[in-house]
């Protein structure tokens, strides 16, 4: 038996369409100009570093520390963004046959996330250039992108919502307002967040469309799938963290005493841990909106499975 036809809001999948078109950009055009990275800046802003605490760092040390956070920032948006255009584009074969104007909201949503991976593939080359050898980012997209696909549609929309949420709160409060960011990488973030505004419109509209069609025991595996993802995604901030902390300590210069270096990889791992899942997790209209498809015993395994990330 065929299930009943869903009531899609079109209006706001037109919207998404429209602001799309209006504010189209360009990677060498509109963000690159022709510019270079600006290394006497920082790259990732003190609200999403988060080093301010080690005083031990000069503030060189913490410019080259943001320097590498930045790259690995651009790297990971890089790296989510392959599964998520995967996903999306699997998805929008449920309208080829329905609504128009849902199914070219989800194609133009694709299309973008192909052109962010472009843009981070070219920051990438950038970074490489100017910052010492032997910076390594360790998770592999496709291999992520399997692990994650093999997961149901509700966890990954869920994931997928969770990040292009934070990706507008990391934007908002702390890039945009930050006067001492290299101009071209806060350019990238700019643009990138543009385009991001409206795909978690998009994100919202499908995960609850996807929502729709689960039995109780479906949605219940569905927490539990959610739940492995975001095990799945600290285990990579954990090997990155170490990644990164150690590139720092052989590029930096100078040796630090070892309680320095223990000071370090705590920080850097909280600080990994907060812009990739506390900062999603406490956002309001994401908890809004997981709120309101679960129940008061699922939030509570999904806050028992936090609890060790978020402190």
């Amino acid at each position: 038996m065929q299930a009943a036809p869903q009531h899609l809001d079109t209006a706001r999948y037109a919207k998404c369409i429209e602001v799309s078109k209006r504010i189209r950009w360009d990677i060498e055009r509109d963000v690159i100009r022709g510019r270079k990275l600006d290394f006497g800046t920082k790259f990732l802003p003190d609200g999403l570093a988060r080093l301010e605490a080690l005083e031990f760092l000069a503030a060189g040390e913490k410019r080259f520390a943001s320097h590498i956070q930045g790259r690995t920032y651009a790297n990971m948006f890089g790296l989510v963004e392959r599964f998520i255009g995967a996903k999306i584009l699997e998805i929008s074969r449920e309208h080829w046959l329905g609504d128009q104007t849902a199914l070219e909201a989800l194609v133009r949503f694709t299309d973008e996330e192909l052109k962010h991976q472009e843009l981070f593939r070219r920051i990438e080359q950038m970074v490489a250039q100017d910052m010492p050898a032997g910076y390594s980012f360790l998770p592999q997209p496709n291999d992520v992108a399997t692990a994650v696909l093999g997961k149901c549609t509700w966890a990954v929309l869920a994931l997928t919502c969770h990040i292009e949420l934070f990706t507008q709160a990391h934007y908002r409060r702390s890039i945009e307002p930050d006067a001492d960011l290299s101009e071209l990488w806060k350019d990238v973030f700019l643009f990138h967040w543009k385009e991001e505004s409206q795909h978690a419109i998009l994100d919202e509209l499908e995960w609850k469309r996807e929502d729709a069609k689960l039995t109780p025991a479906q949605r219940d595996q569905a927490v539990s799938d959610l739940i492995d993802l975001v095990a799945a995604v600290d285990g990579i901030l954990q090997l990155q963290a170490a990644a990164d902390t150690d590139y720092f300590l052989r590029a930096c210069g100078r040796m630090f005493q070892k309680a320095q270096v223990a000071s370090l990889r705590d920080a850097m791992l909280a600080a990994y841990r907060w812009q990739y899942i506390t900062s999603g997790v406490q956002d309001e209209r994401f908890g809004k909106i997981l709120g309101g498809m679960i129940t008061e015993a699922q939030m509570q395994r999904i806050s028992a499975a936090l609890a060790p990330i978020v402190g």
